[in-house]
């Protein structure tokens, strides 16, 4: 998960400086809504950004939140992924407050693969960044995911 914290923390401070934007004029700029230590330590992966906060910053910044995120085969060994399916009709059966998060990180996914399907294939590294959005370890996640009835046990 750190390595995940620290891709996402350079992706985010790619974003910024190619908006020809310091820590200070972010601070400035969003009138203290964004603290230039908070959005550095985000930047370092230092500190976990919660899914709510990246959807803000992408909007503070003007990019679709999948620019933020590294890319879909980050942490994958010998370039190849290993595939993880979610089953989205058993996540529609979830109480929403229990799978925002989730969902959001979905359709952004989808989005970018302009796929709306019952079925999702993600990868291990998406379930690391889940969990990070989470604030719990992978495999709390992955439990959580088995018993909503998501994802098959003994998948990931």
């Amino acid at each position: 998960m750190a390595e995940y914290a620290k891709a996402l923390g350079a992706r985010l401070r790619d974003v910024r400086q190619r908006e020809g934007l310091s820590l200070q004029r972010v601070e400035e700029k969003s009138r203290g809504r964004w603290k230039a230590v908070v959005v550095g330590s985000y930047e370092r992966g230092d500190r976990a950004v919660t899914v709510n906060k990246l959807a803000e910053l992408a909007r503070f910044y003007g990019v679709p939140m999948s620019e933020l995120l590294p890319p879909d085969d980050f942490g994958a060994a010998d370039g190849v992924a290993a595939p993880i399916v979610l089953n989205l009709e058993r996540l529609h059966e979830v109480p929403e407050s229990d799978t925002e998060v989730l969902s959001r990180y979905i359709a952004d996914i989808a989005q970018r693969r302009g796929a709306h399907e019952t079925l999702l294939q993600i990868r291990s590294a998406d379930l690391d960044a889940l969990a990070e959005l989470y604030t719990i370890p992978t495999d709390e996640l992955v439990g959580r995911l088995v018993s909503w009835g998501v994802l098959a046990p003994g998948v990931a």
